[in-house]
């Protein structure tokens, strides 16, 4: 009978949280399970890749093992102009997303198409594929789904990624592990929530908009604006970058931190960026002994914030 007290308290206390884990963790993930993707949906787990956050392959969050969003204008194949349209390059060894992985997330009649139009079965990860967002139509209903095109067109990862421009590579998924890693769902959301913020930054996303997707970065604070469509409200590049070079130049009181680092060691000509130098011309420009800012140096086309801003305007 000694510590019968602390015995029924102890197997309270797993009851109540393991019950607690349920309701939080495990239902959730049954009311996405049985929603339909949506278009937006299978655009981002194309685009992100398996996981954006911590894993084995890429400990250290740099970006590594994920898919290129490539926009296509010529087919790959006949060398003929097509409407551009955006392909999900994933190179031999680079492994799948959820959507391709397990189809059943995608709801019945997208996962239908994209089986049986999309021949997304015959993909395979040690050869590569090449993957179309497509509408089809499915017991009178169009859906979107996903479009293997190494097999439905003989795109092959080497005949996209050799007719490619460099302007038309977009590193997505490693800019999101960027997003993740720097740590920027601490100050800005994902997730328009109230009416005000519908007028000013968008309509929030749907249930079906995260089918698949690892992690979610909705945040849990905001210090500074939502960023869901940011890349509606503002595509400026040259923007962009001096805003994380150093958000000052943009908005004075601005509190985010610099982001210059992610500019790596050298410009986009190969020439050593020398920081010491940019910030005394910086600092020289606001106590007004200069007119203009220092110059924002342009990236080298492996910079780390080149993938930052891939991602960051692609949310649209």
């Amino acid at each position: 009978m000694a510590f019968r007290e602390y015995k029924i308290g102890t197997r309270m206390f797993g009851i109540a949280l393991g019950g607690s884990m349920i309701i939080t963790l495990y239902m959730p993930s049954l009311d996405i399970y049985s929603v339909g993707v949506t278009e937006t949906g299978l655009v981002k787990g194309l685009s992100y890749g398996n996981n954006s956050g911590f894993s084995y392959a890429d400990p250290f969050l740099q970006g590594k093992g994920k898919p290129l969003t490539i926009t296509v204008k010529k087919d790959p194949v006949t060398g003929a102009d097509i409407d551009p349209v955006d392909a999900y390059v994933y190179k031999p060894g680079i492994p799948f997303p959820s959507a391709i992985r397990n189809p059943g997330i995608l709801g019945a009649e997208v996962a239908a198409l994209s089986a049986e139009d999309g021949r997304v079965g015959d993909a395979s990860e040690a050869e590569g594929a090449v993957f179309l967002v497509s509408r089809g139509d499915y017991e009178g209903e169009t859906f979107s789904y996903i479009e293997n095109v190494s097999a439905t067109r003989k795109w092959t990862t080497e005949k996209v990624l050799t007719e490619a421009a460099d302007s038309d590579t977009y590193h997505v998924g490693s800019g999101k592990t960027m997003f993740v890693r720097e740590g920027c769902w601490w100050c800005h959301t994902l997730l328009p929530e109230q009416t005000q913020d519908w007028q000013y930054f968008g309509l929030p996303p749907r249930l079906g908009d995260f089918n698949g997707e690892s992690p979610t970065a909705f945040g849990s604070d905001r210090k500074g604006p939502d960023l869901l469509h940011v890349g509606s409200r503002n595509s400026s590049k040259e923007w962009m970058m001096m805003h994380f070079f150093n958000p000052r130049l943009v908005q004075p009181h601005s509190i985010m931190p610099r982001f210059d680092y992610l500019w790596g060691e050298v410009d986009e000509n190969g020439n050593e960026i020398d920081y010491d130098q940019w910030r005394s011309d910086y600092n020289a420009y606001v106590a007004g002994e200069n007119i203009y800012p220092p110059v924002v140096p342009d990236y080298a086309p492996n910079s780390e914030i080149r993938y930052l801003m891939d991602y960051v305007l692609s949310l649209k």
